[in-house]
């Protein structure tokens, strides 16, 4: 068994147990959620709703991933809203990924780790536009972190396919820095803290490029569902010869298409959530025996 001491063995575990690579995300916007629940106070509302959507979810997926700017908005109100998401998501037996997309360096990312590590994230996205020393505070937090490799909304092909003098493209470069900087990062599970968010709508080749640089990254992947994506699109990115769902070397994230799932006649929204969450994870169950 993995050594559950690490950001990334705890990821491989809670995928393990869960047996798909599912992830949940908790993207909660006051306007789309059930008018049943809109008779309190916005913030009233979204915390209601993202708690218990955590309970809805939980035995069907091992993972969720908390957007910190649906929270943030609200200022320290919200902030206190999302710590106590992560903390019901920990209780509930969760690993919590926390979506910031922090990207600044030095004693500013210091902080930012600090402060993510200590609200009890997980792991954290990040930008790595401004080098390896937009990654390590979060690393050195304790943190597992996932860095922007390839993404998946259509305008990232501006800066991500950008050409390089040796014929590669701005997404290879972060990639083999990714790769180089994990490297004295990896678990037991033989996969490093060091992740990559790779987006589902991406080209097969593309992803098949990404993974041949970065063969011992989790990938982090948004886009499957309301995006686009879908599960065949994941395919390409998985590790080979994995034998279980934690080696896959994928953790694929579902937001909308799971929170805002349409309940059937007489169907309670949160009843609407849970089955779309056991469908998600049980179609991706399939990856493990391809």
């Amino acid at each position: 068994m993995p050594n559950t001491t690490t950001p990334i063995d705890l990821l491989v575990s809670a995928i393990d147990r869960a047996g798909s690579p599912a992830c949940i995300g908790i993207d909660p916007v006051f306007d789309q959620l059930p008018r049943s629940l809109q008779v309190e106070s916005e913030l009233e509302v979204i915390e209601s709703f993202s708690l218990k959507v955590l309970d809805a979810v939980v035995g069907a997926v091992g993972v969720v991933k908390p957007q910190s700017a649906c929270f943030e908005r609200y200022g320290s109100a919200g902030y206190a809203i999302l710590e106590k998401v992560i903390a019901r998501a920990r209780d509930l037996g969760f690993v919590v990924i926390l979506d910031a997309k922090r990207g600044d360096i030095g004693s500013s990312a210091t902080h930012y780790a600090v402060g993510a590590a200590n609200m009890g994230a997980h792991f954290i996205t990040v930008s790595p536009y401004m080098g390896p020393s937009s990654i390590k505070p979060f690393l050195d937090a304790g943190l597992g972190v996932f860095a922007l490799g390839r993404t998946s909304n259509p305008d990232s092909d501006a800066v991500q396919l950008q050409e390089l003098k040796d014929g590669s493209c701005v997404t290879h470069a972060i990639s083999a820095m990714i790769a180089k900087m994990g490297k004295d990062r990896v678990g037991e599970s033989g996969l490093s803290n060091l992740g990559a968010v790779v987006g589902a709508t991406k080209s097969a080749d593309d992803v098949r490029t990404l993974r041949a640089l970065m063969p011992h990254q989790m990938f982090l992947v948004p886009g499957v569902g309301a995006q686009g994506g879908t599960i065949a699109d994941v395919q390409p990115m998985i590790r080979s010869d994995a034998a279980l769902a934690g080696q896959l070397g994928v953790v694929v994230n579902a937001s909308r298409s799971v929170i805002y799932a349409d309940p059937k006649a007489g169907e309670s929204w949160l009843s609407a959530v849970q089955g779309a969450a056991i469908e998600f994870a049980t179609d991706l169950k399939a990856l493990v025996f391809h």
